[in-house]
Formats: C-alpha cells, sequence, structure tokens
C-alpha cells in the first residue's frame, strides 16, 4: 500500500520552483541575467576543452583535470538554468515529482565531481612542486584518469542515498521550493515525513564533500613549505602562480557551499536561494575566465586556436 501511494505521489505531485526572489519585476532582471550567464559558461567552458584537445602543449594533467572540470561545469549548469530559463518563457514554475528528484540527483552527483576534480588538480600541483623529479612517474595517465573515475563514482554513490531517501518521503499541502531549482535542503523543508534520517544522511553527504577540501588544504600546505625552501627558483614560483587560480576557483567553490549547507535546515529561506546562484551558476561561467586570463599557456593556445580558425 505504501509503495503505491509512494507511485500515485511520484506521478501527481508537482513542485512550484519559487525562483530566487518573489518580486514579479525583478524576476525579469533574473531571467535577463540566466540568459546573459548561460551561454558565456557553455562556449567559455566548450572552448576551454576545444583549446586543450587541439595543443599538444597542454596535453599533461594539469590540462587534463581543467578539460574533465569544464565538461562538469558545462553539465552543473545544464541541469537547472535551462528549466530556469523555460519555465519563466512559459510563465509556469510547475516541476514533476521525477524531474525535481532528477535534478536534485545530478546537482548533488555533479556538485561532488567537481570538488573532487578540484582535489586532484590540487594534487597535480603539489607533486609538480614539491617532487619534480618524481612528477610523470607519479601523476602518469593511468593515475590521472583513475582519478577522475575515482571523482564520478564517488560522487554518484554520494547522490544516490539522498535522492532514494527524499524519494520515499510524503508531500501534502505546501509544495514551493524556496530556490530556482529541486535543492535538498528546501525538499525536506516540505516533507509531512519523519526527515531524521535524511538530514542525518545530508549531513554525512556534507562531510563527504567535505574530504576534498581537506586534501587541497595539505596539498597547499605542502605547496607553501616547499615554495618557502627555495625562494629563489623561478621553476617553482611559475608553478605556484598557476596555483592562483585553482585557489581562487576553491575559494568561490566551497565559500558558496558552507554558506548554504553548514547551517541549521530550519533557517533554509529563499534569500539562501541568491547564494546558491553563486556556485550553481557564477562559478561554472568565470572558471574559463580565472584560468585562462592567469595562465601564459593557455591563453597562448587560445591565439593559436583562434589564428588557426581565421587562417582557414
Amino acid at each position: 500500500e505504501g509503495v503505491m501511494r509512494e507511485d500515485n505521489q511520484s506521478s501527481t505531485l508537482n513542485f512550484i520552483l519559487l525562483g530566487i526572489t518573489s518580486q514579479q519585476e525583478q524576476e525579469c532582471v533574473v531571467f535577463i541575467l540566466f540568459l546573459f550567464i548561460y551561454p558565456i559558461t557553455l562556449l567559455g567552458n566548450l572552448l576551454i576543452i576545444l583549446t586543450i584537445l587541439s595543443d599538444v602543449h597542454l596535453h599533461n594533467p594539469m590540462y587534463f583535470f581543467l578539460a574533465n572540470l569544464s565538461f562538469v561545469d558545462i553539465l552543473f549548469s545544464s541541469v537547472t538554468i535551462p528549466k530556469m530559463l523555460a519555465n519563466h518563457l512559459v510563465g509556469s514554475k510547475a516541476i514533476s515529482f521525477g524531474r525535481c528528484l532528477t535534478q536534485m540527483y545530478f546537482m548533488i552527483a555533479l556538485g561532488n565531481t567537481d570538488s573532487y576534480i578540484l582535489a586532484a588538480m590540487a594534487y597535480d600541483r603539489s607533486v609538480a612542486i614539491s617532487r619534480p623529479l618524481h612528477y610523470t612517474t607519479i601523476m602518469s595517465p593511468k593515475f590521472c584518469i583513475l582519478l577522475v573515475v575515482g571523482s564520478w563514482v564517488i560522487a554518484n554513490a554520494n547522490a544516490l542515498p539522498h535522492t532514494l531517501l527524499t524519494a520515499s518521503l510524503s508531500f501534502r499541502g505546501n509544495q514551493e521550493v524556496a530556490n530556482f531549482y529541486c535543492d535538498i535542503t528546501p525538499l525536506l523543508k516540505l516533507s509531512c515525513s519523519d526527515t531524521h534520517l535524511n538530514v542525518k544522511m545530508m549531513y554525512l553527504g556534507v562531510g563527504v564533500f567535505c574530504v576534498p577540501l581537506i586534501c587541497i588544504t595539505i596539498s597547499y600546505i605542502r605547496v607553501s613549505s616547499t615554495v618557502l625552501q627555495v625562494p629563489s627558483t623561478k621553476g617553482v614560483l611559475k608553478a605556484f602562480s598557476t596555483c592562483g587560480s585553482h585557489l581562487t576557483v576553491v575559494s568561490l567553490y566551497y565559500g558558496t557551499v558552507m554558506g548554504t549547507y553548514f547551517r541549521p535546515l530550519t533557517s533554509y529561506s529563499l534569500k539562501d536561494a541568491v547564494i546558491t546562484v553563486m556556485y550553481v551558476a557564477v562559478t561554472p561561467m568565470l572558471n574559463p575566465f580565472i584560468y585562462s586570463l592567469r595562465n601564459r599557456d593557455m591563453k597562448g593556445a587560445l591565439g593559436k586556436l583562434f589564428s588557426k580558425r581565421i587562417s582557414s
């Protein structure tokens, strides 16, 4: 009977995505903003992938991870923004229960994949600076592929229990989701079931999400200690400069994620949806700019790619 009830719920239940503002006139501004952000995110990240694929000099671990990060960022933005834009154009804010769960699953999985790839990038910089003679041996192509595949596997394994637990909840009455996509926090607030297990699982998930941050911190402690030991080495300083871009992305990403999830469930409101825009839309858009503008090799490869296109 419980299974039948859940099946009925999943086929008839619709959620209303409130967006990130309750003001009608502000909604048009948000729509224009997203309409501007999304194509830039797609083009910027696709350009990074194309540049890395087309330039042999960029066929190394650092750029392999960067191409993968750009791919994840394209998917990450595509899970939420097109639906939000379509809803605005159609004049409906509804999303079915099944689509809502699918959106939530991919947001958790892709968000986690992003964080693990950022950790792999930090580890790569750490090995390049603190163990340069062993770099090619440690960061072998096989090991790099293993790190990326591992990121996807761990991320999906983390997303699955949250989605299954949310799918088993009951929702009656108010179905207004205080965000522009189906996020786990506002969904748990709406449920009329006991969500203790879900909340425990959510905090466990946040813990899993923070493992890469610990790895990134350890990597940069190693990098800093190495740089401080040999301050005159140009090569080390050049390698250290590439860390700046990575640290900027990590700070942007983790700063906004912590602002959203490291707080009591009851305090979540529509205002918090504004914070989620930072890591869902703004960070994936900024990543290509941060990496290409602060990186001489990347700028050179981009220049080559454009001159090839123009000459052909």
